[in-house]
């Protein structure tokens, strides 16, 4: 995918995982781009490490991989700010 592509896909689970785990966490829209390219990236690690699949493009099974490593990332980003 292009860099475009992974920003956009990163958005939109940057704002899921949001969504789910809700806080008062800084930065506004380039962090929650920023933790969803991160999350899709680490998500997509883990998922293939562990041998579940890989983020490879526009499809579900990649999008909830993505949101599952948005939410770990957005996890540690708390932990480390606090």
């Amino acid at each position: 995918m292009g860099i475009l592509s992974w920003i956009i896909f990163g958005l939109i689970a940057g704002i899921i995982a949001k969504w789910i785990m809700p806080g008062k966490d800084g930065g506004g829209f380039i962090i929650t781009v920023v933790l969803g390219v991160v999350g899709a990236v680490v998500g997509g690690w883990i998922s293939t490490f562990f041998g579940f699949g890989r983020v490879d493009g526009f499809n579900f099974g990649s999008f909830v991989v993505a949101v599952i490593g948005a939410i770990v990332v957005l996890w540690i980003y708390r932990k480390v700010r606090s």
